[in-house]
């Protein structure tokens, strides 16, 4: 239908192949064209190497879940968990009750570790221990704040993030379609994504990649994002969700810049 507020809109999803369709179907609800071009693919761990080091550490007063990644690949562990369970972001605290998992350091709407970081549990953690459940080189900005709040802080390392098998034959298919000008949005989730894409493309793909306008969540990443590539035309989403997303898109769609 092209009244649709998307009609026609060509976006780029780079999210991995088993979390990429319900972006990709908000998108085309709302009339556009999703591009799928997984750049990222996320590897679990062995569930008894995260036992194992899991059984090392001290028993945590508060376990914080990251992301969405962290509550498939780690929340089996925690089934008997009777303390404090905080996630960031509302994926992850909906993804944690499927799990059966009550969370009781809520993030309301908030989706990053600076938003969870204002909660009111979270201030005062003198004499108690925090389990951080994520993957490979998180951000450090968490365990750093609590630490200084007064908290034992350790991680639980449940997944990594690996680039995606990219094979040359989609490389030069999406490299056609950005020459022939079939690429109008590129959206990612965070700079390890926007990093891999730039990592795959070739250097004719790059320069419709400087030009086009991203979408993603965040100040933060977008900020990142800009001084990696200075003038890339932005989008900053409210947030990481299919919705927010394409809220996103439809806004600046109207908006004509």
């Amino acid at each position: 239908m092209t009244n649709l507020p998307l009609s026609g809109c060509r976006v780029l999803v780079t999210r991995p192949v088993t979390q990429a369709d319900s972006l990709c179907d908000a998108i085309e609800a709302a009339g556009g064209r999703a591009v799928r071009f997984p750049v990222i693919r996320i590897e679990p761990r062995p569930a008894d190497d995260i036992a194992g080091d899991l059984a090392a550490l001290p028993p945590p007063d508060v376990v914080i879940f990251v992301s969405r990644n962290a509550v498939e690949n780690g929340a089996s562990h925690f089934g008997t968990f009777t303390g404090d369970i905080a996630a960031i972001g509302r994926t992850t605290a909906n993804s944690l009750a499927k799990n059966g998992l009550e969370v009781s350091i809520d993030p309301g709407q908030g989706y990053s570790s600076e938003q969870l970081l204002t909660h009111d549990s979270l201030q005062d953690l003198s004499g108690r221990s925090v389990l951080i459940v994520r993957g490979a080189e998180g951000r450090p900005l968490l365990g750093e704040s609590l630490a200084a709040r007064g908290a034992s802080v350790h991680y639980l390392q449940v997944y990594t993030r690996k680039p995606e098998d990219v094979s040359p034959a989609d490389v030069s298919q999406l490299d056609q379609q950005w020459r022939s000008d079939g690429i109008d949005v590129v959206s990612v989730m965070s700079v390890a994504t926007f990093e891999a894409l730039v990592g795959v493309l070739p250097a004719t793909s790059l320069v419709f990649l400087r030009k086009t306008p991203l979408v993603a969540p965040g100040e933060r990443v977008i900020q990142t994002i800009g001084k990696l590539v200075p003038g890339i035309p932005a989008i900053q989403a409210s947030g990481p969700r299919p919705d927010d997303i394409v809220s996103a898109l439809v806004e600046w769609r109207h908006s004509g810049t």
